[in-house]
């Protein structure tokens, strides 16, 4: 890349984080590239950052280090820090590394509670190379047309650099001479995101160029098809519900479940229409459908009688009472999207 053609990628990274509308912001920062130049950008133009988070993943001495890397550099141009570490609820067998879920998990629940904390929005460094992983993950994991939406998705996340490329914002790393402490787990095959980055994108790309805008096309049309649908089911009279007590526990100890109910009448007349209304419905409890999930939900929903149950992933059901359908999900968390 040319000094010319780097000086306007870096400069594309500036315009990305002068766009963000003022307000009070918390960022996620790792210390790899991307997170160190989203905290250069937005330190040198912006007063809003109400603190960086950085989380330690527990995955070994390079994350320990990545997090004290972000320490230092944030306490170096002025900005408060809190870091937190990863506690594993299973303790994985020796040599296998931590799922990549539990990981995203435990992040992400030490972000949403400093978020509040600090009344902030949560800023996260995503590329669109990393849009371009994820709609690519999805299709791999058999999402339905809901779950190809990925990052573009509406969400309280702010993400500004989802429009720039991976490589505009090492040209901006480059430019400012942003340091940064890459933990080696992220490019361990054994996570599926990286064997994706490494390998399997790389590889379609030899054969098909254009992959990459492909994968972003379907992403905005299944975030329009998205925005659509949920419309319709907010005029259904579909509504989140207070969790129901349990035994001796109350409310406080079903704090995490999500449930929602689906006025049973609304089904009424739409026939195999249905099918399109149920992954919202689902979402909204915090419940993800594959398409196969989809189809089974559509399916047995239309001959579910009052009383009757249908198990969904995640230890979450679907149940009928005389009126309703009533998803019920008792270990909903914060998700990244």
């Amino acid at each position: 890349m040319t000094v010319r053609r780097k000086a306007v990628a870096a400069g594309r990274v500036r315009q990305a984080v002068d766009a963000v509308p003022t307000g009070r912001y918390l960022l996620a920062v790792s210390g790899g590239r991307d997170s160190m130049v989203l905290m250069d950008a937005f330190a040198r133009a912006r007063s809003d950052i109400a603190a960086v988070a950085t989380f330690n993943h527990g995955t070994g001495a390079a994350a320990t280090r990545a997090a004290r890397h972000v320490e230092f550099e944030a306490s170096r141009r002025g900005l408060p820090v809190v870091s937190g570490v990863h506690v594993p609820g299973v303790i994985p067998k020796r040599g296998r590394a931590p799922s990549e879920e539990s990981l995203r998990n435990g992040r992400w629940r030490f972000l949403r509670a400093w978020a509040e904390e600090f009344g902030a929005s949560v800023v996260t460094a995503h590329t669109e190379d990393d849009q371009v992983e994820t709609v690519f993950m999805r299709i791999l994991r058999d999402s339905g047309a809901r779950g190809l939406a990925g990052m573009y998705a509406p969400s309280d996340v702010v993400r500004p650099l989802l429009g720039v490329r991976r490589s505009e914002v090492a040209a901006y790393a480059d430019a400012e001479g942003v340091r940064c402490v890459d933990d080696p787990s992220n490019t361990s095959m054994a996570y599926l995101r990286n064997r994706v980055r490494a390998e399997l994108l790389p590889a379609i790309e030899g054969v098909h160029p254009h992959f990459h805008r492909l994968l972003l096309h379907f992403a905005r049309e299944a975030t329009d098809l998205r925005v659509a649908v949920a419309s319709v089911v907010d005029t259904l009279g579909v509504s989140a519900a207070p969790p129901p007590p349990k035994g001796g526990g109350g409310h406080a100890a079903a704090a995490a479940d999500r449930t929602v109910v689906a006025p049973a009448g609304a089904f009424a007349g739409l026939g195999d229409a249905a099918v399109i209304l149920w992954p919202e419905i689902a979402g909204r409890a915090g419940v993800a459908l594959d398409w196969r999930g989809i189809e089974r939900v559509a399916r047995e929903a239309s001959a579910l009688k009052p009383g009757g149950r249908i198990p969904l992933s995640g230890g979450a059901t679907l149940e009928r009472t005389a009126t309703s359908f009533v998803i019920r999900n008792p270990g909903a968390g914060s998700r990244l999207y």
